[in-house]
């Protein structure tokens, strides 16, 4: 009996456009690796730390979309945003300041 796993082309075109994302994310910062957090009803996080210890985040609409899309841009997948991983991102004033502004009620 043939395999009969249907493809939804609505699915394939958001983890390419994922995809496509991550790998911008990359090359612009020399090389990354990623994790995927499941968020709820709203999806999973995808966060990207650069090489150059920039990060920035996606959203996908499902917690498998952002794993295939991770798949497909070729990074480093971690299973948990842990103290090694962490160490990596850069922060700069703009981030202290927020964070400062968090603890002072701004």
């Amino acid at each position: 009996m043939a395999d009969t796993q249907q493809v939804d082309p609505k699915a394939e075109r958001k983890v390419a456009r994922l995809a496509q994302r991550i790998s911008t994310f990359a090359r612009a910062h020399g090389g990354a690796e990623g994790q995927v957090s499941y968020v709820g009803e709203r999806g999973a996080r995808i966060v990207l730390v650069g090489e150059d210890g920039g990060w920035g985040d996606l959203v996908a609409p499902t917690f498998e979309i952002a794993e295939q899309a991770v798949a497909k841009a070729g990074i480093t997948r971690h299973e948990s945003f842990d103290g090694e991983f962490a160490a990596k991102v850069t922060t700069g004033p703009y981030e202290w300041k927020r964070m400062a502004g968090i603890q002072l009620g701004g």
